[in-house]
């Protein structure tokens, strides 16, 4: 990673992307606007918006859209006005406090985090061309609380391993695992936040370069190796994910993007 070669590729996709592929690609007539997530503040030429306020609800409604047009399943308790004050859900809608969240960005819903037996539900939610931040899960010293019967856990915990499963829609999958294929998925790249592309020659963000096409399939792909890292990016049409995991500490995220928050 970190070649002069790739990072010249990257930005150059990067750059590429804003001028000729449209941020969203849509298709079944999905039109999303970069100016509709953000209150105020500035774009700069790679579309990240400073000083702005992000739209959790407009975002919020993004997603909800995105899942009738997917077929994905709008309970009741998902459908409601503002998800951000449901106390039984743990939703979110989040642009990484970054600024780009038509390509840095990504909602979602913890089903279960449970400390004491040490598993994890999550759905992830990924508009079109959408994609979460690069990461990677170091293990931990916890000191939590059992959200049911408030007994306090002291314990070590291990890298979070994951697997995912694509329920609606179709995402690529990157991880820094595998030989290099990024430039065989022009339309990735020049998806690809400029986030990853610094100002400083020879430094490149981006870790995880090599892709594959994840599908609807029945198939749950296996993070290939503990801490190591990945993201993933959503396809035309958006998509819905579900991820299998051991306990989830925030304490263990690194992201590969300076100044990320929620």
């Amino acid at each position: 990673m970190g070649g002069a070669s790739l990072i010249a590729a990257v930005g150059a996709g990067v750059s590429a992307g804003c001028a000729s592929v449209p941020e969203a690609a849509p298709k079944k007539g999905i039109s999303l606007r970069k100016e509709d997530f953000y209150q105020g503040g500035i774009f700069d030429e790679h579309g990240v918006n400073h000083g702005g306020r992000f739209d959790v609800l407009r975002a919020t409604q993004a997603y909800i859209d995105c899942w009738h047009r997917l077929g994905y399943p709008v309970y009741p308790a998902l459908a409601q006005d503002d998800l951000q004050q449901n106390p039984n859900l743990r939703f979110w809608a989040v642009d990484f406090a970054k600024g780009d969240f038509l390509k840095f960005g990504m909602g979602g819903v913890i089903w279960v985090n449970e400390v004491r037996e040490e598993y994890f539900g999550h759905d992830i939610y990924l508009l079109p061309g959408q994609s979460i931040a690069e990461h990677r899960h170091v293990a931990t010293h916890l000191k939590a609380k059992d959200a049911h019967t408030g007994t306090s856990y002291e314990k070590d915990m291990p890298a979070k391993m994951e697997s995912w499963l694509v329920r609606h829609g179709w995402v690529y999958g990157f991880s820094e695992v595998g030989e290099s294929n990024l430039d065989k998925f022009p339309e990735a790249k020049a998806r690809l936040s400029s986030l990853y592309v610094t100002s400083e020659p020879g430094k490149n963000l981006l870790h995880s370069v090599h892709l594959a096409n994840w599908t609807a399939d029945a198939i749950a792909h296996k993070l290939p190796k503990e801490g190591t890292w990945h993201f993933m990016m959503g396809g035309e049409e958006g998509a819905v994910v579900t991820e299998f995991a051991n306990f989830h500490d925030g304490a263990g995220l690194r992201f590969s993007v300076p100044g990320v928050g929620f």
